[in-house]
Formats: structure tokens, sequence, C-alpha cells
């Protein structure tokens, strides 16, 4: 079994690059069933790749900030000989924001994952929990060390309980020394020894030791506190050794200067072993219950040190059954009668260190590589099973529940709300036309898929608002302010484009004969624009209404030809742009770009023009070389596009609309085509918004049943407005709609019942 460990590591000065090298050397010890050229993707803290001296092991370096490496590291990864992969998980260790640049890499794995989770959050931020639960999503196992962390996993971040695997931070295998250096060195002999060691940073509370010390060395003025440890690397970046001078000053103020050490320094395990034999106590003074895993308790219960602590989530349960004494947080006064008790009672100072040791022998790195070499099988075993079954296309289980909350939400009695910030609207914004007609197309989608109530109320809301905005010679204006004022005399051709689509949509799937009649007044007062139209997207959106309203008065000439009118500049302009690897419409690729192709699609599926089916189907297989060749869909992005001319295309902001357009596009295509490789490619695209994307975000918020505004180079724009709420809603519609379709499924669609979810 070869093992890729993804971690920081030493000489790195890291708790997580220490208790990797640990695990690495636990499990490889088993050189019966684990190979020897495993190896360690080490992730470092500079741009130098020189900066730390790795030894042989790191096979490659990623750099913190560099998001190329990411990939790269996973490239490398499974095109080696790796059976499995080790990801050892900490917010700040990783790229972006909250280290969402370690998603990529792991979404791209090809290796079964286990992942070792060091801090799990009790209030977690939304990219925090999105990250979290990304991450179990493509790990087979998730491992934590503690029984909170289990709860906190399957109550707070919705992750299976099966899903997670508890193993105890592990301690080293040493037993006390008959001559100890450090117990017989100057600095400690003769003394009654209080230790602390780690990383020092100001969440570590260390003042309340000090501020006990004049308590503690009134009864007992032997008493050292030594401190063991450098200062946090990134506190010294920030301010230095504020906090440890601070830590001198205090203890001068309250003269017991001389019961002080320091020892600034990064040690062994083995020095390390020799502090916590040599000291009478251990004491971890943190000041709040937001610790749910301690290396350093660990390592002190495993050295059989008698332990003292402030009652951290990890120290709790570690520290149950009288393996350690806890004292409420900053409370000084209560460490130095703990202490003063100890050193008087030397009997219960030894049951205390005699308990920690007893439980500290199953903590040892032998016993716990046994457990996670265990754990590592049962992971390979699994994957190769996986690999085996035979899954359908689409996996209806995989899709959150149909929920119209935030559509609700953003609608009031006038139309959908333009705009939202975060989940809420925001009514400054106002409504725009656009909005309006995908709402109304998405109501039409949600009755036809569930006879959906709520759509059904929305319906008419929709449809009213695009009568008001319509003008007297059958034009459409788009903005409308909240107070329902116009803001605009004559709205964008893709404003008037979008709403002929929604009213040909309704007008072939219209619940009922009022709203179809109502949608056909407004479609044939707007036909005298649409020989104005300019625009390709404007046309695009245009003859994809005017076919479905054919699609309802098959015979009616004078559309037909309206329809081909449209049709005629659309593939002139393919003609005339059309080159050497060049199969596109214009000369870049901008926004909604799906949409060009997908309407001569329905030109052709109305009127069998051979010559719009040969462009639409080359320029969507274009545009799939383009933005599915990394086996997920990485839409054109609208900060820069993609020029013909030698450039590389834009990798963001992506757009839901580009998505939910493509999504469309695919369908289309198999509608006419019936090949499966279209609904492979359209689910494919759908689960963009799931989080098969660059980043491995999703965009779809599971809380607020809404969709974020846009994919960003740094993660999610959390604003939740129509456009992209409406964009989503229609791509997962259209998905169920596509279960209708008897393709070859192993397990038949047709048992799945579609549901609304309650609101």
């Amino acid at each position: 079994m070869k093992i890729a460990y993804i971690s920081t590591y030493p000489p790195r000065e890291c708790g997580i690059a220490t208790f990797n090298n640990n695990l690495l050397k636990a499990i490889g010890h088993h050189t019966e069933v684990v190979s020897k050229d495993s190896f360690v993707v080490a992730m470092t803290d500079t741009e130098d790749l020189t900066t730390y001296e790795y030894p042989p092991e790191v096979q490659f370096i990623i750099r913190q900030e560099n998001q190329k490496d990411y990939i790269r590291a996973a490239d490398y990864i499974n095109t080696s000989l790796t059976d499995v992969c080790i990801l050892e998980h900490e917010f700040g260790i990783y790229g972006g924001d909250n280290g969402v640049y370690i998603l990529p890499l792991i979404a791209r794995l090809q290796k079964p994952l286990i992942t070792i989770l060091h801090t799990i959050l009790k209030d977690p931020s939304y990219m925090q929990l999105t990250i979290i639960r990304e991450i179990a999503k493509y790990s087979s196992k998730i491992v934590v060390m503690s029984n909170r962390a289990v709860h906190f996993l399957t109550s707070i971040y919705g992750i299976a309980e099966d899903k997670i695997k508890l193993i105890e931070h592990g301690v080293p295998d040493l037993e006390p020394k008959v001559e100890n250096e450090v117990k017989n060195s100057v600095a400690f002999k003769n003394k009654k020894v209080l230790f602390t060691f780690g990383l020092i940073s100001r969440n570590k509370g260390l003042e309340t030791v000090i501020e006990a010390l004049p308590k503690i060395a009134a009864k007992n003025p032997d008493v050292l506190y030594a401190i063991l440890g450098t200062t946090h690397p990134g506190v010294i970046r920030n301010s230095g050794e504020e906090y440890r001078d601070s830590l001198k000053r205090l203890a001068k103020k309250l003269n017991v200067e001389n019961h002080l050490i320091f020892i600034n320094k990064f040690v062994s395990e083995d020095e390390l072993y020799d502090y916590l034999t040599a000291a009478d106590m251990y004491i971890t003074p943190y000041l709040n219950e937001a610790q749910i895993t301690s290396g350093t308790l660990s390592y002190a219960i495993g050295a059989g040190a008698a332990v003292i602590s402030t009652p951290y989530w990890h120290a709790q349960e570690l520290l149950a059954d009288n393996r350690g004494k806890l004292f409420d947080f900053k409370d000084s006064d209560a460490l130095a009668e703990i202490v003063n008790d100890l050193f008087a009672n030397q009997d219960q100072l030894k049951e205390l260190k005699d308990n920690a040791y007893n439980y500290g022998l199953h903590l040892r790195w032998p016993t716990t590589g046994n457990v996670f070499i265990e754990t590592l099988n049962e992971s390979i075993l699994n994957a190769n099973q996986a690999k085996e079954e035979i899954k359908p296309i689409i996996d209806p289980d995989m899709m959150p529940a149909f929920s119209m909350a935030h559509i609700k939400r953003l609608t009031d009695d006038t139309g959908i709300v333009q705009h939202a910030k975060y989940g809420i609207p925001n009514l400054k914004e106002g409504y725009c036309l656009d909005d309006n007609a995908r709402a109304l197309i998405m109501v039409i989608l949600a009755w036809q898929q569930n006879k959906s109530k709520t759509a059904l109320e929305l319906l008419p809301v929709y449809l009213s608002y695009i009568q008001y905005m319509q003008c007297d010679d059958g034009n459409f204006r788009n903005f409308l302010s909240f107070k329902r004022e116009y803001l605009d005399e004559i709205g964008s051709e893709d404003s008037f484009g979008r709403t002929i689509w929604a009213l040909g949509y309704l007008i072939n799937n219209a619940p009922n004969n009022s709203y179809r009649e109502f949608a056909t007044e407004l479609f044939i007062k707007s036909i005298p624009h649409f020989a104005q139209l300019k625009h390709l997207r404007g046309l695009a959106n245009t003859m994809i209404g005017l076919s479905s309203f054919l699609k309802a008065h098959p015979s009616d000439e004078h559309i037909i030809n309206e329809l081909n009118k449209l049709a005629t500049p659309l593939k002139a302009s393919y003609k005339a742009h059309r080159a050497d690897q060049w199969n596109w419409f214009e000369e870049k690729m901008t926004y909604d770009n799906a949409i060009l192709p997908l309407a001569l699609l329905c030109h052709y599926e109305t009127t069998h023009d051979q010559d719009s089916l040969a462009i639409g189907l080359e320029s969507m297989e274009f545009l799939t070389s383009k933005t599915l060749e990394k086996g997920y869909l990485n839409p054109v992005g609208n900060d820069g596009w993609l020029f013909k001319e030698n450039k590389e295309m834009a990798q963001y902001d992506q757009q839901a609309i580009e998505t939910m357009a493509i999504v469309l596009l695919y369908f289309k295509a198999y509608e006419i085509t019936h090949d499966l490789k279209y609904i492979r490619q359209m689910y494919l695209s759908y689960q963009w918004f799931l989080g098969e994307n660059s980043l491995r975000l999703p965009l779809y918020d599971y809380e607020t049943k809404g969709c974020g505004d846009g994919l960003q180079n740094n993660g999610v724009n959390r604003n939740q407005g129509a456009e992209s709420t409406l964009a989503y809603w229609i791509s997962h519609l259209v998905i169920l709609k596509s279960l209708e379709f008897e393709y070859e499924y192993s397990v038949k669609p047709d048992a799945v019942p579609v549901k609304e979810e309650v609101i």
C-alpha cells in the first residue's frame, strides 16, 4: 500500500507537521503492508521552495497561495502508483479564503482519500461550513480525535456518522529515563516544576498561570513555571515578541520573575518527553472552550503527566475519570488552590500521573498506526467496489429537494426583486424584466414537474409584471423601481428576447386558457419589433420563444417566417467568424454563450433547417471543448471573456445564467439526437451549481435555497439575487424533466417521486 500524505511537514515548525511526521512513521513501521515509497506533499508558507530543507520523503511542494500548485499536486498523485491519500486539515495551512484552495486538489484526486480534521468549529462561517462539507463529500473517511468532534460533524455540519472515524491523537512510544538530563539541569534541579509547551500566542492564556504564581510561591517557594516553545510564526510576523515580553513584565510586576523561565526553542519529541517527565505538573490554561483537539494535551497524558487545565472541549474529555484537574477560564485563584493541594498531597499527585500514564498506553503511535492501517485498507476496498458499480447518469438523491423558499422571499405583489444582499432582498435595486421573464419560465416548469401550488400562485405575478412593462407600441421597458416607477424608456434587446421566450413558453405550456390568451395578446403585440433586433443574443432568445409558440401553433406561417428571418443573421454571423479552430459566432465568447447554438437547434426542431442543425451542433461542440475539457464545467468568465486571437479564457467571474444556458443546450441536443452523451454533459454542467467547478464550492445555498451570484477567484459571491437563483432552479427542473425520458438507466427513474419541499 503506497500512501500520499498532504500536510505541512518538518522542518517547518508546526504542530500538524509533527503529527503528520509521526503518523507517517507509525504507519510506515508496518513494512509488510506499507510501501517504503510512500511520500509527502508538503505545504509551505512561502513562495521560495528552498526555504525548508525537506527530507527525501517530501516529493512535491505546494506554495500555500499558489492555486496552480494544488492542481499540479493532484496530477502528480494521480500519475503515481499511490493507493490512498491522507489529508491533514487545518484551515490556516491552505490558501484562499479559509483554505478553499484545497478543494480543487481533493476533487481532482482519483485515489481514495482519508481526511484528518484538526479543527472543527462549533460556530463556523458559511465558508468554513461549506469547506468541511465539501471535504467530507470527497473523503471516504473523516478522522476526528474526540467524541465531541463526532457530535459537531453530525449535528452542525450534517455529515453522516458512518463516514466519521474516531481515532484519538497519537503520542510518542517512550518511557521515562532513569537519568533525565532535564530534571538534573541547573534550572530544574530541586525545583517544583510547573510546565507548559507549544507555540506561544495570546489564546494560550499563559498569563493566568503567572497570576497564580504569587499564591503558589507563598506556599511553595521552590516552584518554577517553565514555558517551552517559540512564538507562533504568525504572531511574530504581526507583532513580534510583544506577547512574550508582556508576560515577562507581568511576572516582574507580581514579583515572581524568579519563578518563571522561558525556553525559547522548538524541541524534538525525545527532548519534549524529558521535559514532561521532569515536570511535577503540566498546565494548559487556554482562554476558551473552542479547542476540539490539543496535541500538547495528548502528549502530556501520554507521558504520564499530572495535568491541570481549563475546561476546553478536548480537556473535558481527555481528563475525565480522574486523569487530570480542571479549573475555570482565567481563574488564577482556583489554579493556585489546585496546585497547592497537589503539592501538599503527593499520593493524589501520583494517582493523577498513574491514571494518565495508563490511559496513554493505548494512545501510543504504534497502536494508533494500526487503527489507521485498518481504516486505509477499508477505504481502498470500498473504492474498488464503487468502481465496479453501474450508476445511473443522473442521481436524483444527490440533488437538493425542490424549494421555492428563496423565490418567495424575493417576490412581492409587483414581481421578483432583482438583487439580494446575501439571502435578503435588496429592495433599493427594484425589479427588472429579465428576471420576471425567467421567473415565469421557472414557475411553469415547477407546475409541470410537481404541480407546485406555490408556482401556480406566483405565475400571474410575473405575467402581470411583463404586461405592466409593455409599451403601447408593443416593445418593453426593463427596469422598475421599488416605488413602481419606470426607470427606462426601452429595455435591452436581451430583455426583449427573454420576454418573448417566456411568453412563447407559457403559450405552449399554460396551465389554463386564461393565462394562454393573456400571454398571446402580449406576444402578438410585440411582433413588429422582431425585425428591429440587431444583437445576436436578442435574436437568439427571441427565436427560442418563437419556437415554443410554434409548438402550440405549428401552422402559423407568419411566425415561421419571422423565425426564419431571425435565424438568417445568426447563421450569417457564424459563417463570417468561423475559422480554423474557432467555430463561433463572434470574435469572442462573452456571456450567455450557449443561447446561440440553442436557438439554432430550436430553429431546426421547428423547421427542420439542416443548416441550423449543422451550425448548432458544431458550435455546441466547440463550446464544449472550451468549457468541459477539465472534466467539470468551467464556463467562460465575465472577467475578460475568451477572444479568438490567442488569449487564455477568463476563469472568473463565472455566472449562473451561463450554466443554465448550457444545461438547456445539452437537453435540447438530447431531445433532437437521443444521444446519451448530452444527458451526461447536461448533468455534469448542472453539478457546477453543487460544487463540481474550478473551486469545488457549491453556489447553491442549502440554508436559504438561493444561489450565489457568481464564482470568483477567491470563492462564491454570497449575494443571492433573482438571476442566479432562477438560473439554478430552471436548471434543476430541467434535470428532473430529463428523467421522464426512457433512456437506458440501470435504475429506472420512474420510481423516483419528485416532491416539493414544504415551505
